[in-house]
């Protein structure tokens, strides 16, 4: 359950202190990791704060989980053994065989599979909209639409969709409304006070923050909903385990400091690209003329740390950009303190070639670390040659 005592303190004071109860035993002021399968019970029946079996409840994890709730202003935060696994538990308990969804036109590769290769096998139908366009979303309904997926900013192509225009389509259809804060993390936005029914988290990106931990999380405002995303997060198994719960806890205490620190040098490192002339398209939601641009402003704190752009030459000029950064490591993931770029048509959105969500060839995704930040323009202009 999210703690209460923390509603009215501002991001920062929660990200430390929500969930991070000091130890009763020892007033160790960081929560323990209690590496441990079962616990002891008073009689039959007599559990110890709840705790029996920690596929169903561990302390560690139930820490991270209030501090999620309290982060993302929802009643219930849920932590799992990666972002997938959380998706795939919540498509689980909300769908039903023949039931559809709408998914945006431009998601995660991994998103994507679980639904044309996974979700489908089991008679979910799913098409494909444009969520930055609300006509989009309202054309791909069915009366059988029980969910709309959203990711903003999305991921590759940093498009931005107004949640709560979307949480209203939403709400007419009788559908309900997810919405993938990874590229934002809930520092940037809330999506609940937006109007979405659940947030959607990859720990492993900004949340964990330093490329050690690989995590996912759902969050809701509902109660009810929470608890059969919690029956089914027990039912299926795929938990945090203590450890990387402790892990990503310790990464959320920076979010803020860190977030601020991404989004200032990727605003630089866009300032150099758009002036670059290897460079003919550069995405980004903090330009003014982006089109997600209006929209970004007013439902997020600032434009994040994750950029895009295209390069001239084509393919395989941007693959040669990646292997000519050095400080920028070539390699998936995002959201770390250090800097990673790659080509998302071969890497991260390969599972989607051939689809409406193939990616431009020529495109390359950057997640701008917390670097000095010349250090990181003079690299990307030694790869961009």
């Amino acid at each position: 359950m999210s703690d209460e005592s923390h509603e009215h303190q501002s991001f920062e004071t929660r990200a430390i202190h929500a969930g991070n109860t000091a130890d009763p035993l020892t007033g160790a002021v960081v929560p323990p990791i209690y590496q441990v399968s079962t616990y002891k019970q008073d009689g039959v029946g007599g559990l110890r704060g709840g705790y029996e079996y920690s596929r169903s409840a561990n302390p560690t994890r139930t820490a991270l989980e209030e501090n999620l709730a309290a982060l993302e202003g929802g009643r219930r935060g849920l932590a799992f053994a990666s972002g997938l696994a959380a998706e795939d538990c919540l498509l689980r308990t909300l769908l039903s065989p023949g039931d559809h969804v709408v998914i945006p036109n431009d998601a995660y590769g991994g998103t994507f599979r679980l639904f044309a290769k996974v979700v489908s096998r089991w008679g979910v139908e799913w098409s494909v909209a444009d969520t930055s366009d609300a006509e989009s979303v309202r054309a791909a309904l069915t009366p059988k639409t029980k969910v709309i997926w959203v990711e903003t900013p999305s991921n590759p192509l940093l498009g931005i969709t107004d949640i709560a225009v979307v949480a209203d389509i939403a709400r007419t259809a009788g559908a309900k409304l997810v919405v993938d804060n990874t590229f934002a993390s809930p520092y940037l936005q809330q999506p609940l006070a937006l109007g979405a029914d659940v947030v959607v988290h990859s720990l492993t990106k900004y949340m964990g923050g330093h490329s050690d931990v690989v995590g996912g999380a759902l969050v809701t405002a509902d109660p009810a909903l929470g608890e059969e995303l919690a029956f089914h997060q027990n039912a299926m198994g795929a938990v945090a385990g203590p450890f990387d719960s402790w892990i990503v806890l310790r990464g959320i205490k920076t979010l803020a400091v860190r977030m601020d620190r991404h989004a200032e040098n990727a605003a630089k490192v866009v300032e150099m690209l758009t002036r670059h002339p290897k460079v003919h398209k550069v995405l980004y939601p903090g330009l003014a003329e982006h089109p997600g641009h209006e929209v970004a402003a007013k439902q997020m704190r600032n434009f994040g740390g994750m950029v895009s752009f295209q390069v001239v030459g084509g393919e395989q000029a941007a693959v040669e950009v990646c292997n000519r950064a050095e400080l920028f490591t070539l390699g998936e993931s995002l959201g770390g303190v250090e800097s990673l770029i790659e080509h998302p048509g071969r890497m991260t959105h390969a599972s989607v070639a051939g689809s409406a969500l193939e990616v431009p060839a020529d495109l390359v995704r950057l997640s701008v670390g917390i670097e000095n930040v010349d250090d990181l323009l003079a690299d990307l202009t030694r790869a961009l040659g």
